[in-house]
């Protein structure tokens, strides 16, 4: 398991970690890397990669009020090293903002843009408020479930405290398919830390593939399209904190190379705090 120094960084705060580039012909632009604690199979954890994103318009001096949505386009494959991104601001209502951000590389062979997003933040006031989808509900709490075993999988399932109640990554792909591909888990960040908007726009990308839990065979797979609307605001997270949320992930289709997900996070006390849809590339 996983310890962490409490005068220390957490290592995901380490690698959303942006400085302001010096170059003085981009305005705003910021500095980020790769971390090998989130490496996936091939390349970086594109969880992070969209965290860092956020992030840049998280920085950004002329940002106004908390994101709402999050929409990042991977357009090719992220290499280890630096990553520069670029977060402007392009129309700035009284209460939104709409965001284009790019992620950078000129180090690897795709010698450009690798990733990027558009983003809606907004300065959310009381209304009328009610949640139509439903929690699954009668769930062991998280520690009457074990964590999810994780040696030999790649770094980033380490960095996350798995509990898998129904639709556990295959430990053998015996190539037995299922029925479907849902699956019910709480997870939180290891080591624990509190949950703000950089991490949920991180854990919604932490569901394994659906289509390895429906075939539980090996496949290609690559994200081309990852959206998050954040349904929480600070407060709320607040409430959270380093404590469990729980995650639903389930496909819709499959069909001509490419299939679906999407996703639900929720508060312990049944608050969604956040709703994701993605689409992935896959090759038998």
């Amino acid at each position: 398991m996983i310890t962490s120094n409490p005068h220390s960084m957490h290592t995901f705060d380490e690698a959303i970690a942006l400085r302001v580039s010096e170059r003085q012909d981009v305005a705003h632009e910021f500095i980020g890397a790769t971390h090998p604690a989130y490496a996936n199979m091939v390349g970086p954890f594109g969880g992070t990669t969209a965290a860092q994103l956020l992030q840049s318009a998280m920085l950004h001096p002329e940002r106004l009020g908390e994101p709402v949505a999050l929409t990042v386009n991977f357009a090719a494959p992220v290499a280890e090293g630096d990553i520069r991104f670029v977060a402007r601001p392009v129309r700035t209502n009284r209460s939104t903002q709409h965001w284009i951000i790019e992620a950078h590389q000129t180090a690897n062979a795709t010698q450009g843009v690798v990733a990027t997003a558009t983003a809606v933040f907004a300065v959310r006031r009381e209304t009328w408020s009610d949640v139509e989808a439903v929690m699954p509900a009668n769930l062991p709490a998280p520690d009457a479930v074990p964590r999810m075993p994780v040696t030999g999988l790649p770094a980033f399932p380490q960095r996350y405290d798995m509990r898998f109640i129904e639709g556990a990554f295959p430990t053998d792909f015996d190539e037995q398919e299922q029925r479907h591909s849902r699956s019910t888990l709480w997870v939180r960040d290891e080591p624990e830390r509190a949950l703000d908007f950089a991490s949920l726009a991180a854990l919604s990308d932490s569901f394994f593939p659906r289509i390895f839990i429906r075939r539980r065979r090996r496949a290609m797979i690559g994200t081309v399209s990852l959206t998050t609307y954040f349904h929480a605001d600070s407060p709320l997270l607040a409430q959270v904190g380093t404590r469990h949320v729980l995650g639903v992930a389930k496909a819709l289709n499959y069909r001509h190379g490419y299939f679906d997900q999407t996703g639900e996070l929720w508060s312990p006390e049944g608050q969604l705090l956040a709703s994701t849809h993605q689409l992935v590339y896959f090759k038998d």
